[in-house]
């Protein structure tokens, strides 16, 4: 058996998006993903995933021939220009602003963009400020 490494972080497992074209979406979550340095995991005739994201197409096995609907997520960045970033890259692989970068009233030092992927769901990079991590992610060896 081949071995595999995943990373994890602590509450979320997984989120898998049903989406109506694969390959917009693929071209949209890839120049986000890029900007917030987040490789490409894998991909397949109906899917690819990034870490804890996994997407795939309405007629993949997973996905029951129902499309997700719209739903939010919020990815990490390492700091405002980051999160600057990956909204202009979002809005140039055919994603549309829904939300300026800028501070958020969350909490102290919240900043974040919002923008819509093809499909309509939120999506989000946010920094919380200066903080210090245990690591940069749950290092998962099987």
């Amino acid at each position: 058996m081949e071995t595999m490494e995943l990373h994890r972080g602590r509450l979320i497992d997984h989120i898998q998006l049903v989406v109506r074209d694969l390959p917009a979406s693929q071209k949209f979550y890839s120049a986000i993903f890029e900007v917030l340095q987040v490789p490409l995991g894998g991909t397949g005739d109906s899917y690819f995933w990034f870490d804890e994201l996994f997407v795939s197409s309405v007629d993949s096995e997973a996905a029951l021939g129902v499309p997700t609907g719209r739903h939010h997520l919020a990815f990490q960045a390492r700091d405002q220009k980051m999160v600057e970033a990956f909204y202009h890259a979002a809005l140039g692989a055919g994603g549309k602003d829904n939300g300026h970068p800028g501070e958020r009233s969350y909490h102290p030092g919240y900043f974040a963009a919002f923008v819509l992927d093809p499909d309509g769901n939120n999506i989000e990079a946010v920094y919380h400020g200066q903080a210090t991590r245990s690591a940069p992610s749950v290092k998962i060896t099987f």
